[in-house]
């Protein structure tokens, strides 16, 4: 039915059930909303798009980056019976479900086609979720740094194939199990290795906000992985945090650099993965 809204460039007209059926956002109020059952945290932290943007300088004042946590680390960090500020591990648009691929593939994916999107989704004067959408598509359609692969799955389809194109039909996934502890300066408790296997690098995929669901996977070289408990105020969130031992390719200006005062391939940057986003990696054993 609605694939042939869209060929027929009706589904504006038919948005709210769209919307509603599909499980997506289709406005700035729903976002707004929904993001967050926790009035008292600050509004989404703006720097988690720099975790995907490994070959361009950061611009964004050290002060608003390290707000309330910090978005990078190094490994020897995180202790047992320490403490560390941990950054906003939400994802702005935690509810949007994949679309079928069928469906998904007649959005036009594209910056260059970024009016005809919005207009497709009826979007009007919604600044907040156009500028979510924009960073997505410039994100989807950055050129990957040396040695990265990556791509944009638009459905679980897209998601599987990558996975499967990388890593082979054996495989685990690893995820933080919430978004607890953000904005606190927490206690580390147990931090176990899950995966240290240096030549066979795992997928990561990050959510991103868009109003149906969007994942940037990328394979990068070098990557350890840990399940760590992190003791929040309320609960232990069990996080998973990723840490880059080559370095040697991102920008010097990166954010990372900044806060940690070394520069490319000189340290591993360690970070948590955030609600929603997920790590592949080949099974063990």
């Amino acid at each position: 039915m609605f694939t042939k809204l869209m060929e027929e460039n009706e589904l504006a007209s038919h948005l709210r059930s769209f919307c509603n059926l599909a499980n997506v956002a289709c406005s700035t109020n729903a976002l707004v909303k929904k993001t967050t059952n926790n009035t008292m945290l600050p509004p989404i932290a703006q720097w988690n798009f720099e975790k995907l943007k490994y070959d361009s300088p950061n611009e964004m004042p050290l002060s608003i980056a390290s707000q309330g946590g910090l978005p990078y680390f190094r490994e020897s960090m995180v202790k047992e019976g320490g403490f560390i500020p941990v950054p906003d591990l939400r994802d702005p648009m935690s509810y949007k479900s994949f679309l079928p691929r069928l469906l998904a593939s007649k959005f036009p994916f594209s910056f260059a086609r970024i009016e005809e999107l919005k207009s497709l989704l009826g979007l009007k004067d919604e600044s907040s979720m156009e500028e979510y959408i924009e960073d997505t598509l410039e994100t989807c359609e950055k050129s990957p740094i040396l040695g990265e692969q990556h791509t944009c799955a638009t459905s679980a389809e897209d998601l599987i194939d990558f996975v499967v194109e990388k890593l082979g039909h054996h495989v685990c996934i690893w995820s933080t199990e919430s978004a607890e502890g953000s904005y606190e300066n927490v206690t580390i408790g147990d931090v176990k290795l899950v995966y240290g296997n240096l030549l066979e690098p795992p997928a990561l995929c990050h959510s991103l906000p868009f109003p149906f669901q969007v994942y940037y996977c990328h394979v990068l070289q070098k990557v350890k992985l840990y399940a760590v408990d992190i003791h929040a105020q309320k609960k232990v969130n069990h996080a998973i945090m990723a840490c880059h031992y080559d370095t040697s390719t991102w920008n010097p200006n990166h954010l990372a650099f900044k806060l940690l005062g070394f520069g490319p391939g000189l340290i591993e940057v360690c970070h948590w993965i955030n609600e929603n986003g997920m790590v592949w990696t080949k099974a063990l054993g």
